[in-house]
């Protein structure tokens, strides 16, 4: 029963890992070919944000279907050697996702209070 669980589990994590795989050249493929139309188009600074914006939110799903792989694969891991492996691995793609969410946590931000109107005191005057 052992020998089957950890069978299952290392095909799971490894349909996992081919899921993120295909998540993150899924994204890499469309910001490339809307990088390379918005620099022949020469568009605005806003496109090349929103391009950025797209291929890290496509990072982040990857780095969080490759994050529950590491943790199915440390449930079948036998060695302290490959848990501590996995661990740094899991460390260093937590530690990306960390700051690319914190990224695009801030540009959201930034983008809500530009799109928002000046608050006003009083008649005309702004605050």
């Amino acid at each position: 029963m052992k020998e089957w669980l950890t069978v299952a589990t290392e095909y799971c994590a490894t349909i996992i890992e081919i899921m993120a795989l295909f998540i993150i050249v899924a994204g890499t493929i469309e910001a490339f070919v809307s990088a390379a139309w918005a620099m022949l188009t020469r568009t605005g600074g806003h496109q090349r944000r929103d391009i950025w914006l797209r291929q890290a939110r496509w990072l982040v799903a990857g780095l969080t279907f490759q994050l529950a792989a590491d943790v199915i694969e440390t449930a079948v891991t036998t060695s302290w050697d490959a848990v501590g492996r996995i661990a740094a691995i899991a460390a260093i793609r937590t530690f990306l996702n960390f700051f690319l969410e914190r990224d695009l946590r801030e540009i959201r931000q930034r983008q809500r209070e530009s799109n928002q109107p000046a608050a006003i005191d009083g008649p005309g005057l702004p605050r």
